[in-house]
């Protein structure tokens, strides 16, 4: 059993879905979870289930497109923890599917900044505390869609594979200290965003996100090595990134 005791966890995006059941798992393995999401009932409701586990949480109500918010967040668990443990960089959203040149420039420009600036800007945040902790754990999720590229999936696609890039870069500059930076392709799930994109698929032919916590939270442990590689969960197994050919 994974033993987090002890451990801070922050998850974004954490009141549904991937999110929400990654927190939960975090949560039944020891770790304080901090939850950040902007729908305050779906935090209460992990609230309560993560008690009824008998595990703890601070709930944090916040829309990680307010950069401002972001920037104060590493400062209030600084203030309260001086440390972070775990993070779990999950908040994203799918955008519109699209030809690339139809895309409206708000629509693109949303799904850029939440993807991948929100990210990057709770990353610059909470990065000290990272290193404050003596086992640091960056858990990025990431999408097939940044390696298949299929169209009119621009977009998000696009968001993907540049959120690669910056953990990629993140675990370079990172290698020689105790912080282990990884991606997670998280596969098909039956989410609200996978039901968006998919409306035709029956949502019981798809595992639940339940299920895909279950493997994503393997990447929290303090005994982990691997840095700057994929975990595909559909696959079970790491991967390489790899050049062109």
């Amino acid at each position: 059993m994974l033993d987090l005791n002890g451990r801070v966890a922050l998850v974004t995006g954490a009141s549904r879905g991937i999110g929400y059941f990654t927190a939960l798992e975090l949560a039944r393995a020891g770790a304080h979870v901090i939850a950040v999401a902007r729908t305050v009932g779906g935090l209460e409701e992990l609230d309560d289930a993560i008690r009824e586990e008998g595990g703890t949480a601070t709930l944090v109500p916040q829309d990680l497109m307010d950069m401002k918010a972001i920037d104060k967040l590493g400062a209030a668990i600084n203030e309260r923890w001086q440390k972070l443990d775990i993070l779990v960089a999950n908040s994203g959203i799918l955008g519109p599917l699209s030809p690339i040149g139809h895309f409206e420039a708000k629509a693109f420009e949303r799904v850029m900044t939440k993807n991948v600036t929100s990210t990057w800007r709770v990353i610059r945040s909470v990065e000290p505390l990272l290193h404050n902790s003596d086992a640091g754990r960056a858990i990025v999720l990431s999408s097939g869609a940044a390696h298949n590229c299929r169209p009119f999936w621009g977009a998000y696609a696009a968001s993907k594979a540049a959120l690669e890039a910056l953990a990629r870069c993140w675990a370079a500059e990172t290698v020689n200290t105790p912080l282990r930076v990884n991606c997670v392709n998280p596969g098909r799930t039956r989410t609200a965003m996978r039901a968006l994109a998919m409306p035709g698929e029956d949502p019981m032919t798809v595992p639940h996100p339940s299920e895909v916590a279950a493997k994503i939270v393997k990447l929290a442990d303090p005994a982990l090595e691997k840095t700057g590689m994929l975990y595909d969960v559909p696959d079970d197994r790491w991967k390489d990134f790899r050049h062109p050919e």
